[in-house]
C-alpha cells in the first residue's frame, strides 16, 4: 500500500494531524497500534480515568472516552486507521518504507510523508500494589490529575528529586494538605531556584533517602505507601492518598533510532517552532517530541503544526 502520508501513533496529536490531514482530502493513512509502546490504541490517555483539563468538557471525561471521540472525528473525514502496530520504517529514501508487526518479511508499505505521533510513557516503580491503584491515588502527571476529588485536601506524596518532581510537588500544595516529597539521596538535583521554593514551602516536607516499596489502600483508593530508608533499610509507612511519580518519562522513539536526529534523552529533535525532523518529510508531533509540556491539549496542537507543515511540504513537493 502507497500513501501520500502515514501517521504512526494514535494519541491526540496523530489524531489531530489525521482531522486536519484528511480535511485537506490527502486520504491520511493511520496505524494505530495494537499495544504499541504498552498503549491501546489511544496512548496514555486511554489509562487516565478523569480527563479534567481538556477544553469543551465543562464536567470532564473519560481518557478511554475522549480518545473514541477523536477517533471518531478522524473516521469521519475519511482517515484510513490501521490496527497493527509498525514495527520497522527505512527513512533512507522517498518513498518511505513502513513494515507492520509480524510481516517484516513481507513487502513493506510506502508513503511520501511520515508523521511520528508515537508519544512517550511516564517511567513507573512497578511497587506492588501500583497496578491496583493506578489511577486510584497513582499518577504520573499532577498537572493532569492533582485536582481532582481524591486528591484534594488530603496528603500527597510526590517521588523524585529534580525540576519536575519540584514543580509537580508545588503544584500540588494548592489542592493537597500536605505534600511530601521522597528523595532517593540526601540532595535534590533540582536547579538552585526550584529547590530553594520546594524547601521554603510550609507545605511541604522533603524525605530524603527515601524511596517507596509498596502501595496500600482498601481495595478502591490509596491510603498510604510503605516506604525504605536507603542508607539505613528501615521501612516505614507514609499516610497518603495520593502518590504521584516524577521519574521522567521515555519517548517511543526506537522505531526512529538511528534515522532520525534524537536528544540525550531520547526525543526526536525538531526545527525550532516547527515539526520538521532532520529528514525531508518526515515530522514529528506530540509527546514523542515534548519534554516539557506533556498535555494532551499541546500534543493535539503540535499534531495541527504537524499537519499543516505535512500539507505544505506534500503541495510544493508533487503539486506541479
Amino acid at each position: 500500500m502507497h500513501s501520500k502520508v502515514v501517521i504512526i501513533g494514535s494519541g491526540p496529536a496523530g489524531h489531530t494531524a489525521a482531522l486536519y490531514l484528511s480535511r485537506a482530502t490527502l486520504e491520511p493513512v493511520m496505524f494505530e497500534g495494537f499495544l504499541a509502546n504498552g498503549f491501546a490504541a489511544g496512548g496514555q490517555l486511554t489509562t487516565t480515568t478523569e480527563v479534567e483539563n481538556y477544553p469543551g468538557f465543562p464536567e470532564g471525561i473519560k481518557g478511554v472516552e475522549i480518545m473514541e471521540k477523536f477517533r471518531q472525528q478522524s473516521l469521519r473525514f475519511g482517515t484510513n486507521i490501521i490496527t497493527e502496530t509498525i514495527s520497522k520504517v527505512d527513512l533512507s529514501a522517498r518513498p518511505f518504507k513502513l513494515w507492520r508487526e509480524g510481516k517484516e518479511a513481507k513487502d513493506p508499505d510506502t508513503a511520501d510523508s511520515i508523521i511520528i505521533a508515537t508519544g512517550a510513557a511516564a517511567k513507573r516503580l512497578n511497587l506492588p500494589g501500583e497496578e491496583t491503584y493506578w489511577q486510584l491515588g497513582i499518577s504520573a502527571c499532577a498537572v493532569c490529575d492533582g485536582a481532582v476529588p481524591i486528591f484534594r485536601n488530603k496528603p500527597l506524596a510526590v517521588v523524585g528529586g529534580g525540576d519536575s518532581a519540584a514543580e509537580e510537588a508545588l503544584f500540588l500544595t494548592k489542592y493537597g494538605s500536605h505534600v511530601f516529597v521522597l528523595v532517593r539521596r540526601d540532595k535534590l538535583r533540582a536547579s538552585k531556584v526550584m529547590a530553594k521554593r520546594l524547601l521554603s514551602n510550609s507545605k511541604v516536607t522533603v524525605l530524603w533517602n527515601t524511596v517507596p516499596v509498596e502501595c496500600k489502600g482498601n481495595g478502591k483508593l490509596l491510603n498510604s505507601i510503605v516506604t525504605r530508608n536507603t542508607k539505613t533499610d528501615e521501612i516505614g509507612e507514609l499516610a497518603v492518598n495520593g502518590l504521584f511519580y516524577a521519574i521522567g518519562h521515555a519517548p517511543a522513539t526506537e522505531l526512529v533510532k538511528g534515522q532520525i536526529d534524537l536528544d540525550e534523552d531520547g526525543y526526536v529533535i525538531t526545527k525550532p517552532d516547527t515539526t520538521y525532523t532532520n529528514i525531508e518529510g518526515v515530522f514529528a508531533a506530540g509527546d514523542v517530541k515534548d519534554k516539557k509540556y506533556r498535555q494532551a491539549i499541546t500534543s493535539a496542537g503540535s499534531g495541527c503544526m504537524a499537519a499543516l507543515e505535512c500539507e505544505r511540504w506534500l503541495s510544493e513537493k508533487f503539486d506541479e
